[in-house]
């Protein structure tokens, strides 16, 4: 039902679902920040999607989500600002129908951050994308913030595609070490 959801929003222009997906990625975001332990405030930070998915959806999806999310958190008590620091460094191909492997080497080095004024230094980043599926374009969006000097400790998504085997979900621990 997700799948379906997130689908109709990005692909068919159903904009009406952005407000009910936007209230998911709050959600998470909100257990997300429990989880890891309250900063002062987080810098909001979109995943781009490439240039030719923005002109034929004709709407920048994930972009729209994080505002609505961010307003959601300011309403909720969060000091949070929407940062849009990152951008397409390269062009690269369409994931659908990659493995894990090819995922991660058709995103390598495709991010930047358009400019290390965009996302101070010293704010935790909250990176957000709409779907995790193997988490390629989240480790490429979280190496190309560091590499700017940003610390990323949490990423979230609305939803994740499911895995062909079982995986336990991570500690605290793990999930501080996997984002430091």
């Amino acid at each position: 039902m997700l799948r379906r959801a997130v689908v109709a929003y990005k692909e068919r222009g159903e904009a009406a679902l952005a407000a009910v997906l936007a209230e998911l990625l709050a959600f998470t975001a909100l257990s997300a920040v429990s989880a890891y332990g309250r900063a002062a405030s987080y810098a909001v930070v979109p995943v781009p999607s490439a240039r030719r998915s923005l002109r034929g959806r004709g709407h920048d999806a994930v972009g729209t989500l994080a505002a609505l999310a961010v307003r959601r958190l300011r309403a909720r008590g969060l000091d949070v600002t929407l940062r849009p620091a990152l951008g397409q460094a390269r062009r690269v191909a369409d994931q659908a129908g990659l493995s894990a492997t090819e995922r991660a080497a058709n995103l390598a080095a495709s991010l930047r951050v358009r400019s290390p004024a965009e996302v101070p230094s010293a704010t935790p980043v909250l990176l957000v994308d709409d779907i995790v599926t193997t988490g390629a374009t989240l480790s490429e969006a979280a190496r190309a913030l560091r590499a700017a000097g940003s610390p990323v400790p949490l990423a979230i998504t609305v939803g994740a595609t499911p895995r062909a085997f079982p995986v336990a979900a991570p500690t605290r621990r793990e999930v501080r070490e996997r984002f430091r």
